[in-house]
């Protein structure tokens, strides 16, 4: 084999160079230059609207949240209206919907209701420690609320429409399962090439793939009154019976893990303390993967409950499900991977995980529309008082859903028929 000299080598590298710089993905400057400059008015939103209390059912609440994006969604051009909740007790639903010249119609979905109760935002109000920010609702969902409208503001500061449409739902009760919305979101989602879904991201830095479905059951124990001081004999306490059946509930199924998992989450029951008590009812809570594991637990609940121990007790199973779910597709994966391509821009890698957290892509995808999941800030412990979101997130997360926006509203997603 002939070997090459000094000057052979040289241009040997100089190639192999040229050719890997041609091969790596180019980082968009000007989007990557506003993600920069609109960080700060991101986070100054944000703080605004943590600290504004809408837990689920919270009319008044959502409605200050909405009407504070309304006029942010407006001034951007976009054509905003309230959808009103389609079940009573829940806050409306904001849609805004900004028109392009190309062809893409991409539907963006985050909520704007918590888990928090009135006050919280008050005793914990939006701060930022170190890297972190935290507050009730920091990451699920308001993170994701001033995401949208800061990848919204660059397409507009940039001029850039070469989007068909890009339609905006911000959801006021998607914590118990959207019951305000569910059709709103199934009609818009039908409407549309892809669903972007704005609930936070986890490290490891990554999007949601697959969600389980979730569904509430209930077990309802009647038993019977009695004094009992005089004649607790008399009785049938509803609460003993209750415990024995939840005893056995707990014991038939796993409460953690990627499969199906059933956990006791509310419980209830008496009236006073000295009556023996006729009613006690409980929920428990289920995550599945597919609609067959949760028939399968409802039998298996069903056959449990069919023996009481205390005598004369009656036992109830009912039912709400709430979100189906998400189950991945070719058409998610390829959406997936022009994700990663796009995340690679920044010299970053983008995961893909599952969740067991149920969300609204559940309801685009049970009507045939392709999901990116997970697009919010990252962040971590939703639900809780120790909630926080990654604040060196920001901005790699804008520049994420900017130019996923670009992408697919230029080149939508062909849809699965």
């Amino acid at each position: 084999m002939k070997k090459f000299g000094r000057m052979g080598a040289a241009i040997l590298a100089l190639t192999a160079g040229t050719m890997a710089a041609d091969a790596a993905p180019q980082r968009n400057d000007k989007v990557f230059a506003a993600a920069n400059a609109g960080r700060d008015g991101a986070l100054a939103l944000l703080k605004q609207i943590v600290n504004i209390d809408s837990g689920t059912g919270d009319v008044a609440g959502g409605a200050r949240v909405a009407s504070v994006m309304a006029e942010k969604f407006k001034a951007l051009g976009g054509d905003v209206r309230v959808s009103p909740a389609e079940k009573t007790g829940f806050a409306d639903n904001l849609v805004a919907v900004f028109h392009g010249t190309g062809k893409g119609r991409i539907l963006i979905v985050a909520h704007i209701d918590t888990v928090f109760g009135p006050g919280t935002a008050a005793k914990r109000p939006f701060t930022v420690t170190g890297d972190k920010a935290h507050g009730p609702g920091v990451q699920d969902c308001k993170a994701g609320v001033t995401a949208t409208y800061a990848a919204l503001k660059i397409l507009h500061d940039l001029n850039y429409r070469d989007y068909g449409t890009i339609t905006v739902v911000l959801d006021g009760s998607e914590e118990p399962g959207s019951p305000g919305s569910t059709r709103l979101i199934k009609t818009m989602a039908a409407q549309s090439d892809a669903e972007f879904n704005l609930e936070g991201g986890f490290e490891p830095d990554s999007l949601i793939v697959w969600r389980k479905g979730a569904a509430n059951m209930h077990i309802a124990v009647t038993g019977r009154e009695a004094h009992a001081g005089v004649a607790p004999q008399n009785g049938r306490n509803a609460i003993t019976e209750l415990m024995h059946q939840l005893a056995a509930i707990d014991n038939a199924f796993p409460h953690s893990g990627d499969g199906t998992t059933v956990n006791v989450t509310l419980i209830a029951g008496g009236e006073r303390t000295n009556i023996i008590p006729g009613h006690a009812e409980a929920t428990l809570n289920v995550r599945y993967r597919k609609d067959a594991d949760f028939a399968a637990v409802l039998a298996k609940v069903s056959r449990i409950t069919a023996k009481p121990t205390v005598p004369d007790t009656t036992i109830a199973v009912s039912s709400d499900p709430a979100f189906p779910p998400m189950i991945a597709s070719p058409v998610q994966d390829a959406m997936v991977a022009r994700a990663k391509a796009i995340y690679g821009e920044l010299g970053k890698s983008l995961g893909g995980i599952g969740s067991g957290g149920a969300s609204e892509s559940a309801l685009a995808v049970s009507v045939g529309t392709p999901a990116l999941d997970g697009l919010g800030y990252v962040g971590a412990d939703n639900h809780s008082d120790r909630e926080t979101m990654e604040l060196n997130s920001v901005v790699p997360r804008i520049y994420l859903l900017t130019r996923l926006l670009m992408d697919m509203g230029s080149a939508p997603p062909l849809k699965a028929h």
